[in-house]
Order: C-alpha cells, then structure tokens, then sequence
C-alpha cells in the first residue's frame, strides 16, 4: 500500500493553502522497504515510458517549435503562432494555448489551441481586450490571462466560461505564475508591481466587501517593468524571485510579505530560472550571459559581478530571452534573440545541444512531459487523428449575465473569511504552533470533554437509528397490509363473477 494523503475538497485550487497543512497517514513500519523499492520501480519504468518536449514559441509568425529534448528529435512544428512574452502554456499536459500579439492599436485579442497531434490551430479564442501572459494551474482547470489594461481574467478550461475578472495593476500585465500547490496567483506587470492573489479571497464576495484590496501582497521594489517572475516550492511559505528591466533581481517572501535580497547584475535581465534545490537562481541578461546568483550564502563582490552572483554562462550569443530548468539531468535551457536554443549541462557548465527555431527571438520556451505514441501508430496520420482528444470550446468574452444560474461557477468555504492576519493564518508551522500550545494548555481535561462529546453523540446517533427503524417497520407493514388487502378484493370480485 501507499502513503494515504487526506485533503479538504473546499475548492479544487487552493484547499491547502487555505487549511495550511495536510495530514499524511503512513503505513506500518515493516512495509517501508517494500514500498520504497515498489515505488523506485515504478518512478523508473514511468520515466522510461515519458519524453520530456522542449517546446519554444516566437515573436514572428513562426510557429511553434516541439523537440525531444533527450534525443533531439523534431515533432510537430504548430502553426500560426505569434506570441509575446509568458504567452504560451501547456494546460494540464493536455493541450497548447498560447496569445497573440497585435499592433498597439488594436482593442481585442486572440488565444489560440492546438492539440498535441494536430499542426493546426484548432480553437480560436477572442477575448475582450489583447492578453499578454497566460498561466494554467497544475490539473489544467482552468486558465488565467493578463490583459494589456492591467486586467486578469480567470476562465473554467472545460466549459470556457469567464469566471471572474478584477483590476490588477495600473498597466499592462507581463507575467502571471500559480504556486506549487495552485492557492496563490503571482502577477507582474509593466508598473514595476508584483502582487499575490489568493484564489480563494478573489472569488470571496464577503471578503471583497469588508477587506481594503483583494491581493495578499503587493511588492513595489521594482522601479521599471517586470520581466519574469519564477516561484519556489513551499505553497504560502515559498519564496518569489523577479527580474526587471532596472537589471536587478529581487528574492521575497511569501510568508512574511517583504523583501529577502537584492541583487544589480550588469545587464537586463529578461529571463530567469530556478535551481530545483533552490540553492541558486539563473539570470539571462540581455548582454548574451547567463547569471548565477546565490540564494543561501553571500558571495563577495568581484571585480567581474556584484554582491551574490556566483559567476556567468557565455557562448557569445545575443541577448538571452527564456530560460527553464529540467531537473532530470540537471539541464538549463536557454532561448536566444537570433533564434537559437541551447542546452546546457549546468554541472560541466557547458552546452550539448543546440535546436534552431527561427530567425525571430525565441520569448517562450516549456518543458512538458508526455507519453509517446508506440513507433506502429506515430507515422499513421489517421491513428493520429483516431487518437486525437477533443479540445474544450472558446474563452468566452464577457462574465456570465444574471438570468443565468446563479449557482453555478467556483464553490468556497461559506465561512468568510479569516478574522485574524492574513499574514499568518495560512502559515502551516503556525497553525501547528497553535494546536500544540492549545493541546498542552488543556491538557487531560480537553481529552474527557472530547469523550463526553462523543458518547453523547453516540445515544444521539442510536436513538435515530432506532427511530428509523421503527418507521422502516410502520411502512413494511403497511406495504403488506395494503398487497393483502389489494388481493382479498381481487378474490372477492373474481367470486362475483
């Protein structure tokens, strides 16, 4: 048997962020060696069954690029694709959306689907003004979309419907990321402003009405637009890293609201990426080099770099404009302005592989695990097309008017929200604080009411449960009373006649 994890099901996103820790139930002890090599085994056979994709967009209508990133091999190149910055994502492994850029004088844009096997754009989506970044959380329920007015818009992925929209900064947003257990929403924008958004409180009427804004933090550390924005792991106690075009990267905390570490590298810094162990960050600046810059330790200044950053990855190229870590061999992914894509080995600190996918700047690059089909079906257009999933519909444009359902849409805890700090109450080593503290005051006295509770709705319990047997008696016998007396009358008309 496996680890059993118990969660709330208040909400299908954020249910632990808002309960602030989960309770794990383990087996006994005697079956851990066994678990721990069934569970090796079959971590080891999934890979073996998994390819991870490189998949990079552009700028210029060039498609999008799709590469094994182990072996090499092109897949698909999807068709039609010109998007900005943060504009591409896979939802929930299933599917590719991605916006699309327009000239400035446009007031509507577009979000496209293409699905895995299909070159084609095979959805087309035309939201009510254009959208810069798009995020989607881990399962792919939904998809979230930064509007060039500073707007968010939060849509269902299965039925397309709009949700909720707010005002979320002063100008256009450039980055949108969900925490690793998909609670809180990280938005950077054009403003220089970086502001968390818990789910739960954005979709919370009562919170809204009594509270002076809807986003948990709002960091204003930046002085010109925000570039990317990469959370760490830890749900409300994670820290963020942002870059900036002031050409500082800037390290806060999630749990206490404030500033960690500033860093000034020597160049803008468009894109970043995070070492999984989170002992160090990546950097790729707009002078070609990619920055190493410490998390855990203070490295002294140099007469190359700055205070914290450990030193720098060239190859000589143009400005570096995506980056991504994939943790299955340590690999950093870098995409360039001239259109190249290089993958570097970050313990050798060397490239092995290089993929081309344009002569326009390559501003999107993912890695995404997927199961590849067998070699009989993989040149077979019409197994392809046999095996091709449905695609949910459009986004729609506008909320849902009120003759609709009004039931319908995101269901939360009816409790309202939290009397205390928001600050503090998500914190699970708080909350754990407080239970021991609560435990330890009452002491014996807590466990004899806990028992006098539950025998008492133990008779409770047992007195229903007679009262339902006896009405479960009545019916029965009513209900044969009835059968007997429906044949008694049978008999006595058959007689009569």
């Amino acid at each position: 048997p496996h680890p059993i994890q118990l969660l709330p099901a208040a909400v299908s996103f954020g249910a632990k962020h808002r309960f602030g820790c989960r309770a794990v139930f383990h087996p006994p002890h005697r079956h851990k060696l066994f678990q721990t090599k069934l569970k090796t085994e079959t971590l080891f056979s999934s890979s073996q069954l998994r390819m991870v994709l490189l998949v990079a967009s552009s700028s210029i209508d060039s498609g999008i690029g799709c590469w094994d990133l182990h072996t090499g091999a092109e897949q698909l190149r999807y068709k039609s694709c010109a998007s900005p910055p943060h504009g591409l994502v896979c939802v929930g492994e299933k599917f590719l959306a991605c916006s699309q850029l327009r000239d400035a004088a446009a007031t509507a844009g577009s979000v496209l689907y293409w699905s895995w096997c299909k070159p084609q754009v095979e959805v087309k989506s035309f939201p009510a003004e254009p959208i810069m970044a798009l995020a989607s959380n881990n399962e792919g329920t939904y998809i979230v979309g930064g509007g060039f007015s500073g707007d968010i818009y939060l849509w269902e992925v299965l039925s397309g419907r709009l949700l909720k929209k707010w005002h979320a900064h002063y100008r256009a947003v450039t980055c949108l990321v969900f925490s690793e257990d998909d609670s809180l929403l990280i938005s950077g924008s054009e403003d220089g402003c970086i502001r968390v958004w818990s789910l739960i409180t954005v979709f919370d009427d009562g919170w809204q009405r009594e509270a002076k804004h809807l986003y948990e933090h709002s960091f204003t550390g930046h002085n010109l637009p925000v570039t990317d924005i990469v959370v760490g792991y830890g749900g409300f106690n994670a820290i963020i890293i942002s870059s900036s075009v002031d050409r500082t990267c800037k390290v806060w905390s999630l749990s206490k609201g404030k500033l960690l570490r500033n860093i000034i590298f020597p160049s803008i810094i468009d894109a970043i990426a995070l070492d999984p162990g989170e002992h160090v960050f990546y950097g790729g600046g707009r002078d070609g080099k990619i920055y190493t810059a410490a998390l855990n330790a203070k490295c002294p200044s140099s007469s190359d770099y700055g205070l914290h950053i450990l030193g720098s990855l060239s190859n000589q190229s143009k400005s570096v404009t995506s980056l991504a870590y994939c943790s299955s061999g340590n690999l950093l992914i870098s995409g360039y302005e001239d259109g190249a894509i290089r993958v570097w080995d970050t313990r050798t600190n060397n490239v092995i592989r290089v993929f081309r996918h344009s002569k326009g700047p390559v501003n999107n690059i993912l890695l995404v695990q997927q199961q590849p089909l067998p070699k009989s079906q993989s040149t077979s257009q019409g197994s392809l097309r046999k095996h091709r999933p449905i695609l949910p519909p459009a986004l729609a444009k506008f909320e849902n008017s009120k003759d609709e359902d009004e039931y319908t849409g995101v269901i939360i805890d009816p409790s309202g929200p939290p009397k205390e700090s928001m600050e503090f109450s998500f914190l699970s080593s708080h909350v754990m604080d407080n239970q021991i503290t609560e435990l330890q005051q009452q002491g014996s006295a807590a466990t004899e009411m806990e028992l006098e509770r539950l025998k008492h709705d133990y008779g409770k319990s047992k007195q229903m449960l007679q009262h339902w047997r006896k009405m479960y008696d009545n019916l029965h016998q009513f209900c044969v009373n009835e059968l007997l007396d429906g044949n008694q009358t049978k008999n006595i008309e058959g007689n009569s006649t």
